[in-house]
């Protein structure tokens, strides 16, 4: 179970409305971010949420790694998305592979803000 585990919360993204709203083109784009970091997807999940009071709704995203997961919550009222990545490392250090989905997800979102972490999960022991 060792492994690398990212989230990051984003504020003041300056993408295209879209990448906020939009479920088909969200799921297109981290599918395509998972394919691009060397990861497998296995499955996805996407779902739009209506709109409210307080604005459009936003879309909350799943993609099932071989090596663990993907998810990306967006709120679009407050210009604002958390992203979460995680792989386990157990055929090798996929660690790499995590950092590059991270970055090309805070490329589409083009924040002001961002709030990093990483935390290494479990500990290496002999099989």
């Amino acid at each position: 179970m060792q492994g690398l585990h990212l989230t990051a919360d984003l504020k003041g993204c300056r993408c295209a409305p879209h990448w906020l709203l939009d479920a088909a083109l969200l799921a297109s784009a981290c599918t395509g971010a998972v394919a691009a970091a060397g990861l497998q997807a296995v499955g996805q999940l996407f779902h739009t949420f209506p709109a409210t009071a307080h604005g459009p709704g936003g879309v909350t995203a799943t993609v099932l790694l071989a090596e663990s997961h993907l998810c990306v919550h967006t709120w679009p009222e407050q210009g604002a998305v958390t992203l979460d990545v995680y792989v386990c490392n157990f055929g090798g250090d996929q660690s790499p592979r995590a950092e590059a989905l991270m970055d090309a997800l805070l490329a589409l979102f083009a924040p002001d803000q961002v709030q990093r972490h990483a935390l290494q999960r479990g500990a290496l022991t002999p099989i």
